[in-house]
């Protein structure tokens, strides 16, 4: 008997997948959500559902298993999230400190901004 499949994956389509458009969301980004060590920018998707892409650099993040752990919390937040947010390609941009977040807290910050992320894209702002 097979099992059925959950809505919560993390399929490809789920996924920025080249530079253009991770460049389309930077060049284009209408919604904003910022903590000191996180940033995320997002555009609206000509898609039904929204679609992450990471950015940990090293130069924020030393050590290459602690920029995979903030990589692997990112993705399930996402994920668990993924139902609330409206259709839109977001980025997560690492800031300086990030990596000095324990686990608990990174999983609580993004899911402030997750939520936050959603209440901004319902009324956009003006880009500045």
């Amino acid at each position: 008997m097979q099992q059925a499949r959950s809505s919560f994956g993390f399929a490809k389509t789920l996924r920025l997948l080249n530079a253009a458009q991770y460049r389309k969301v930077f060049n284009e980004n209408l919604v904003r959500a910022a903590h000191p060590n996180l940033l995320i920018l997002a555009r609206p998707s000509e898609l039904e559902h929204p679609r992450l892409g990471l950015v940990i650099a090293k130069k924020h993040v030393r050590n290459a298993s602690d920029r995979n752990q903030i990589k692997r919390i990112t993705r399930e937040t996402f994920r668990l999230q993924q139902h609330q947010l409206p259709p839109l390609d977001v980025v997560v941009l690492a800031r300086p400190g990030l990596g000095d977040l324990d686990k608990a807290a990174l999983a609580k910050t993004l899911n402030k901004l997750w939520r936050k992320l959603a209440k901004r894209a319902q009324q956009p702002q003006s880009k500045p």
